[in-house]
């Protein structure tokens, strides 16, 4: 009875359009409030308990990281590296915007602030070379999807702390997946290109002369990934200690190597880091006592028996659970769709067969392809909201992406070797 109208009480927040915290504190409070047995001091001590772990700093300093990218003269440079690769492709602007997007997000962490950065800086580019805008804007939101998968996106590092699965190990299983979303994009861009006679923005290939440069002065960010993934994976430093580390390094690029990184903008940095780490924290905290809540009242157990009884084995039980995360998507903050549904569908994860991080991944892709679709979708209204696109263009223009991102996704989902062939390897 009481975690039913604690549900309810959910819901009817995310119907009023309430900040997600807001909607799942006030449905932990009324639970609490509701239950006889049931204690409120228990409320506090589970909504404060979440923020003790020490996995969870590693947050803040991606984050950091992703604001300081800003501020570096890195972005720049992998534009540069990614047009001389992609340039010479129908809908060469487009193509760059995605391997761009792609070669960010294994340095930001955030889909938004991507998103937010790329649409100021690539969408207007784009044009005045003759793309609709509307395709401009649904390119690069869609890029932008890439990046909670490509380590370290903060999704995996939230997944790996609710389901207790290795941090390192989420970070390589997402290595693949990104790439596989990256190409498939591009080739749904050249598609469209070739329709609407989207011209490339090179004549040529990429020489050595342009190339060899080019690289140059993106190897700062390269080397960035590569000490992020590496050491993380030889056990030189964990999740957290590679988050400060990559601060320290791009602080020393940006400031003494490529000189433009000023105090001023470490300060900006701090302060963007500040209100989104709060952003983040909030619902953490808040989804981990409600996650708390349906455990305790066996919730997961129920929820096991019920899948169960329609889907009995993998195939059948994924086909599912993909209808239900697409949907979920598009209504909920991923970050919180992990935190609440990972305890629920654990169980029944583990008594199919299927691995853990495979599973990790398939939500976590389903839920970023939910920040793209109307009626919440987060990033399709940043982008929107950037560019002045309405929403039925975006959505119109978005659908041959839209396409794409699914196909990535059935292909994780049915092709496990994709997310656990680098983890175990």
């Amino acid at each position: 009875m009481a975690v039913g109208l604690s549900c309810l009480l959910l819901l009817i927040g995310f119907a009023i359009n309430l900040p997600v915290f807001i909607s799942v504190i006030g449905a932990v409070l009324g639970y609490f409030f509701i239950a006889a047995d049931a204690s409120p001091i228990i409320a506090a001590q589970r909504i404060i308990g979440a923020s003790e772990n020490v996995t969870l700093l590693a947050i803040p300093f991606f984050i950091f990281l992703g604001n300081l990218l800003n501020y570096t003269g890195i972005t720049r440079r992998l534009l540069v590296l990614a047009e001389v690769l992609t340039g010479h492709f129908k809908g060469g602007l487009a193509q760059s915007n995605v391997l761009l997007s792609t070669l960010m997000g294994g340095m930001s962490a955030s889909n938004l602030a991507d998103c937010a950065m790329l649409c100021k800086m690539l969408v207007p580019e784009m044009v005045k070379l003759g793309y609709n805008k509307a395709f401009s804007t649904a390119v690069t939101a869609a890029g932008s999807l890439i990046t909670p998968i490509i380590p370290p996106g903060i999704a995996l590092i939230i997944y790996g702390y609710v389901a207790d699965v290795s941090i390192g190990k989420m970070f390589m299983a997402g290595v693949i997946p990104g790439i596989l979303c990256c190409v498939l994009l591009m080739v749904a861009i050249r598609i469209v290109s070739g329709v609407r006679g989207y011209k490339p923005a090179r004549d040529h290939g990429p020489t050595w002369a342009e190339f060899w440069p080019a690289l140059r002065g993106a190897s700062g960010a390269l080397i960035l990934v590569l000490v992020i993934i590496g050491g993380i994976r030889a056990g030189v430093f964990t999740p957290t200690e590679a988050g400060a580390i990559a601060v320290l390094y791009v602080i020393v690029i940006g400031t003494f190597v490529y000189k433009e990184m000023t105090f001023a903008h470490m300060k900006l940095a701090l302060m963007e880091t500040a209100r989104a780490t709060g952003g983040v924290m909030l619902i953490i905290m808040a989804c981990s006592a409600f996650a708390w809540i349906l455990t305790w009242e066996q919730v997961a157990q129920d929820v096991a028996r019920f899948i169960t009884t329609f889907a009995s084995d993998p195939v059948t039980f994924l086909l599912i659970l993909n209808v239900f995360l697409l949907i979920l998507g598009m209504f909920i903050e991923g970050n919180a769709a992990i935190i609440v549904l990972v305890p629920l569908l654990m169980p029944t994860v583990k008594l199919l067969g299927i691995d853990p991080i495979q599973f990790g991944l398939i939500m976590i892709l389903n839920l970023a392809i939910g920040c793209l679709t109307p009626p919440m979708g987060t990033v399709m209204f940043i982008a929107n909201s950037i560019t002045g696109t309405k929403t039925g263009e975006f959505v119109r223009e978005s659908l041959p992406l839209f396409a794409a991102l699914l196909l990535a996704l059935g292909l994780v989902t049915f092709v496990p070797a994709i997310t656990t062939w680098l983890p175990n390897l």
